[in-house]
């Protein structure tokens, strides 16, 4: 993405009830069951969704007590708390196959830690985090605006007010926005598709979620009416997993974000926190995120490399994007490495990552959300170490 100038840019997001979303939010709530019973479990698990079939696979590393049929009704309470009991998906009638097995012992040696080897990655790979001014949580402003129209719809038919009413679960946005001098200034498209029920006009749904989005953007921000679209093939009854297979991962970018900055190779959901697919992709928002917070730069973007089976990243690069405030990158890679221990058991700590926190990350992305300190969840999110990150550089 172009970080300065005059241009256009655009990112779209999916609901929880998308055909990805829901294989997402399965592969998380079985991830959650295993960390409830064992902070130590071992979980790559990958689910499909299609008409009224749900199948889950991959391998797993835990308690007896975690039995094939509690993570098949885990997998229905899921669908039915996104909302799905239609005659082509439906929580009670899906039929549902469980196809987990152990993991392989090849990866267990690499990863667990014995004598004096500390515990490895789980994979090797590539990981990015970024962070920018463009928005109070300090995301990209077109993937902030495309989740935030799809969370309140969500909200808006969870609590059966009549501006959602007929929706049903599936769900995609796109936000495309005009920069000017490199900050976002307004939007001169906004798309929804959303299944809804038979018989609702399109007259209807575009008053309604004209009224949703007029909310939720700055105010002058609304597009011309004739880019404005709303569901552009002119009807969308048949949806979810009885319209298109679901399969986890397929959205990364989504959970990311939204094509503003890099993706590593993997994706999140249904990964236990040694995978740094996933636990490293969030130590380098929560560093990013910092570095903003702090006020060292206006962007700013992380990649860290493991290998399979070795504790310490093979690499820190740090990009300001031109935007650092009398900051040195290469010493700031330093002071990061300093500040959090970028080791997989590093990172699992210090950001509380062997918790059932991950069911609710499987929708309306991974990054930007709002930390909750009772339930102590999305711990990337905050800004704990904005003092150390000052002090650091005298600030």
């Amino acid at each position: 993405m172009r970080k300065d100038g005059d241009f256009l840019f655009t990112s779209e997001s999916v609901s929880e009830g998308h055909p990805d979303k829901v294989a997402d939010r399965i592969s998380d709530t079985v991830l959650d069951a295993y960390l409830a019973a064992d902070p130590e479990a071992r979980v790559a698990c990958e689910t499909m969704v299609t008409t009224n079939r749900i199948i889950l696979a991959g391998e797993v590393r835990g308690p007896s007590s975690i039995t094939s049929e509690g993570l098949i009704q885990a997998a229905r309470d899921a669908v039915k708390d996104i909302g799905y009991d239609q005659e082509g998906f439906s929580w009670r009638k899906a039929e549902a196959a469980n196809y987990l097995h152990a993991q392989s012992a090849d990866i267990a040696v690499g990863v667990d830690s014995a004598g004096d080897k500390d515990e490895g990655a789980g994979d090797q790979g590539i990981m990015f985090g970024h962070a920018s001014t463009e928005t109070d949580t300090l995301m990209p402003a077109t993937i902030y605006y495309a989740h935030r129209i799809l969370h309140e719809i969500r909200d808006l038919r969870r609590a059966g007010d009549p501006r959602a009413a007929g929706l049903q679960p599936d769900a995609k946005s796109q936000v495309t926005l005009r920069y000017s001098n490199g900050r976002p200034v307004g939007a001169t498209s906004v798309v929804i598709s959303t299944q809804h029920d038979e018989g609702i006009s399109q007259k209807k749904l575009r008053e309604e979620l004209g009224d949703i989005v007029r909310n939720v953007l700055p105010e002058g921000w609304m597009p011309p009416e004739d880019e404005f679209y709303v569901n552009p093939t002119g009807i969308f009854v048949i949806g979810g997993p009885d319209g298109d297979c679901g399969l986890t991962g397929r959205k990364i970018i989504v959970d990311t974000y939204g094509g503003a900055a890099p993706h590593g190779g993997g994706a999140f959901s249904g990964k236990d926190p040694t995978k740094v697919d996933r636990s490293a992709a969030y130590a380098c928002r929560y560093l990013a995120k910092n570095v903003v917070a702090a006020g060292l730069a206006d962007r700013c973007t992380l990649q860290v490399s493991y290998a399979i089976g070795v504790s310490h990243p093979l690499s820190v690069y740090v990009d300001l994007d031109g935007t650092g405030k009398d900051v040195d990158e290469a010493r700031l890679g330093a002071v990061l490495r300093e500040v959090m221990d970028l080791t997989p058991r590093g990172i699992r700590k210090h950001l509380r990552l062997n918790r059932p926190i991950y069911a609710q990350t499987s929708a309306y992305g991974h990054f930007g959300r709002t930390p909750d300190d009772a339930r102590d969840d999305f711990t990337w999110e905050r800004t704990d170490l904005v003092d150390a990150l000052r002090g650091a550089f005298n600030r």
